[in-house]
């Protein structure tokens, strides 16, 4: 048994945890080649699909691979790719640059990927794949040294951390080989990588923060099939950023901005920085007359290839997004993490068919590697290092020569530093003076997170943690001014108390938490002149704070009871 308490066990061949792309095309790839297996996957959302939140324009090598009559029976909302468009801003012009080859969308479908996550859902569940939903996996159960599954479904612990009434111990998951299917910065995965070291000999992972909104536009302004993306304005030209608009289905416009974290200036907000993307003429001019009808948020993996963790120890392994597989400059990960699934799929079901059962598949990364995932992520892998090196203009220039001259065979790979490590301190940075959010195209953080449908059970323990509450006053707000209160999309952390307010008044982090969603709100540390405060309940799982807060002093841990956002189908 995993710890003390006892608790009930289901034991499965294999067990999938996280219900994205890559988790459930490993799991449908399995049961495709080994129908006798024993296959359950776990998701820490209310439901498959009600965590997932990209853009996204999907390109479907892996999918045509896995099902390859899916056009007949598609998931809701895919609409074919057929304008790109790629543009660089400023504050008051869009000029248009030739589309890079990478972001070529000929063939490509822009769609909801909640939606094809719930339609492959429903083909994995027809082959006979256990799905059970909002069952957050909290641990991993580890014996002599091999993963023999998870500790799944726990609730009931309130806010002091004692067993309530409604109490539930959770089950015991277990299986002979677990694959770890967490999307980016998953909590497992991130323990994991340093119980097996992982990370060894690999470049440190950098991530990006992605934010999305989906709008209602008139028919006359929507192009079914354009695929928009910007870079340049409003973002410095020290901060790699840039956006996305995507037309879909009927009148629907999927809108995002992404905001790199290894930005230096701590007075930077990237959802502030979004807001106000949108107010650009050509911008405003796509979405007048529209009306926003969701928001969302989440890290993007930038790493590349050189940031891949080790794949494989001992009774599992790791696929998809929470390896980092995607591909930067072609803003898609989609394909290369189902790939990702259905690879590791085929080494185990190998192993199952054999008498040995092996604990490490070495399979799994060898066949990987023999892959397009690995040549297509290789071609690539030192163009957004080179906007961390160049800036914008020399990034551009490195992406060029990278692409045209070199074709992605340079003889050398630059690596990434850590996202964490990057802040300048707030007296030596330049503040940034946000507009106040207008209501049409503009809004704050507490509407937003409305938008998002988030919900956490209001008596569970806070799943954000201070590691070391009497840190945050000496590092977080006396060298950067609460930088967690600026970078969260979701109005999590506020610095409070009259230094606070001094200093940072008219400023995006001096948005009240009266309004908040309510529930989790706790003084975490601090003092009289300036203490914070962290609201769990307004969480929509986006890990920000885990990967980006200065001293490492944050830890994002899963929330009871599926909470978190609950996307709308067309997220």
């Amino acid at each position: 048994m995993s710890g003390a308490e006892e608790r009930e066990a289901m034991e499965f061949d294999v067990l999938i945890v996280g219900g994205g792309p890559a988790g459930l095309a490993a799991a449908i790839r399995l049961k495709q080649v080994a129908p006798d297996a024993t296959v359950c996957l776990v998701e820490k959302g209310s439901e498959i699909g009600a965590h997932i939140l990209s853009g996204a324009v999907l390109e479907p090598r892996a999918l045509d691979e896995l099902i390859p009559d899916w056009r007949d029976d598609p998931p809701a909302l895919a609409t074919p790719a057929t304008d790109d468009k790629f543009m660089l801003l400023t504050a008051t012009r869009a000029i248009k640059l030739p589309t890079p080859p990478q972001m070529n969308n000929h063939g490509n479908y822009i769609v909801s990927l909640g939606n094809v996550c719930r339609w492959l859902g429903a083909k994995a569940e027809a082959l006979g794949v256990e799905i059970y939903p909002g069952f957050a996996a909290s641990e991993t159960i580890v014996e002599d040294g091999q993963v023999k599954g998870v500790v799944a479904g726990v609730a009931g612990i309130l806010k002091d951390g004692s067993k309530g009434p409604n109490y539930e111990p959770g089950m015991e998951l277990r299986a002979t080989y677990t694959l770890f299917a967490e999307g980016c910065r998953g909590s497992l995965t991130k323990k994991l990588q340093e119980r097996y070291g992982l990370r060894e000999g690999v470049a440190p992972q950098t991530y990006a923060l992605g934010m999305k909104e989906l709008w209602e536009i008139p028919k006359a302004n929507h192009k079914p099939g354009l695929v928009w993306h910007s870079t340049g304005w409003p973002v410095p030209s020290d901060t790699y950023g840039g956006s996305w608009l995507y037309m879909l289905g009927e009148n629907l416009v999927s809108i995002g901005f992404v905001v790199g974290l290894d930005y230096p200036n701590p007075w930077l907000s990237p959802f502030d920085e979004f807001q106000r993307f949108k107010t650009h003429p050509e911008v405003a001019k796509m979405l007048e007359g529209g009306k926003r009808i969701a928001y969302g948020a989440r890290a993007l993996n930038e790493g590349g290839i050189q940031a891949v963790p080790k794949l494989v120890f001992p009774g599992g392994m790791l696929i998809g997004d929470t390896a980092g597989f995607l591909n930067v400059p072609k803003i898609k990960g989609t394909h290369t993490s189902m790939k990702s699934g259905m690879v590791a799929a085929d080494a185990v079901a190998a192993a199952l068919a054999g008498e040995d059962r092996p604990a490490v598949l070495e399979s799994y990364p060898a066949a990987l590697k023999a892959s397009w995932v690995w040549s297509e992520l290789a071609a690539v892998r030192n163009i957004r290092p080179g906007f961390a090196k160049f800036g914008l203009w020399g990034g551009l220039i490195n992406a060029g020569l990278d692409t045209f001259v070199f074709r992605g065979k340079a003889p050398w790979t630059w690596g990434h530093h850590q996202d964490h490590e990057t802040l300048k301190k707030a007296s030596e940075s330049k503040r940034i003076e946000y507009p106040k959010p207008d209501g049409k195209l503009s809004f704050d953080r507490l509407s937003s997170v409305f938008l998002s449908n988030t919900n956490h059970e209001e008596d569970q323990p806070a799943h954000l943690k201070l590691k070391d509450p009497g840190a945050w006053k000496g590092v977080n707000w006396d060298q950067f001014r609460s930088p967690e209160s600026r970078y969260c999309p979701a109005a999590v952390y506020e610095a409070v108390g009259p230094d606070a307010e001094r200093e940072l008044k008219g400023t995006p982090d001096a948005e009240a938490t009266e309004g908040a969603t309510g529930g989790g709100a706790a003084v975490e540390a601090g003092d009289a002149g300036a203490r914070l405060v962290i609201n769990a309940q307004n969480c929509v799982h986006c890990k920000t704070c885990d990967i980006k807060d200065p001293g490492q002093n944050i830890d994002w841990t899963t929330p009871q009871g599926g909470g978190g956002p609950n996307y709308i189908g067309g997220m």
